[in-house]
């Protein structure tokens, strides 16, 4: 089997995934897979907080966690730690609402930490309307909540972050 790649060679994964990033089969029913996020998604600043922020709301951290993974790949050298850190905590949500727990505390205390320990850049707990503030503590908040307790009583409206600030 040839494996697809993009125009630099680099290798791309086609096939179709599910809300959660897990691959499914390659015979999968037609609109089983969720919307891909582009292997070369260019996106960086509050365009990259938006749309992350809605798939977080929406119960898509793996897309999200690609989204902000582009935004730290595109964007600034000063925003790197923000970006890295909040693709992390994407990740964090993505393994928790997978079932697994280690991965999840680990994932979401790693990208608070490189998000508290980064250079304030312009914005300073607010860049492109992301309120780090609010977002550090749920984060936090979670990850305590499933070291306390586990997985199992944790209601899946938990498992959703918002990143704006601002709105309801």
């Amino acid at each position: 089997m040839t494996r697809d790649r993009d125009p630099a060679g680099r290798p791309r994964n086609a096939r179709p995934r599910d809300g959660l990033g897990r691959p499914l089969d390659r015979a999968a029913e037609p609109g089983s897979a969720a919307d891909p996020i582009p292997d070369d998604l260019v996106i960086t600043g509050a365009e990259a907080a938006a749309l992350a922020d809605r798939l977080l709301r929406d119960g898509r951290p793996f897309h999200a966690h690609e989204v902000l993974e582009a935004a730290w790949k595109y964007g600034p050298a000063t925003e790197r730690d923000l970006w890295q850190g909040l693709a992390q905590i994407a990740v964090g949500l993505t393994h928790a609402r997978r079932g697994n727990a280690r991965g999840a505390v680990t994932l979401l205390r790693r990208g608070t930490q490189r998000i508290r320990t980064r250079p304030t850049p312009n914005g300073g707990d607010q860049p492109y309307g992301m309120d780090i503030p609010a977002v550090l503590a749920a984060a936090d908040d979670l990850a305590s909540r499933i070291e306390q307790h586990g997985l199992d009583p944790i209601p899946p409206a938990s498992l959703t972050l918002r990143l704006l600030a601002g709105d309801p």
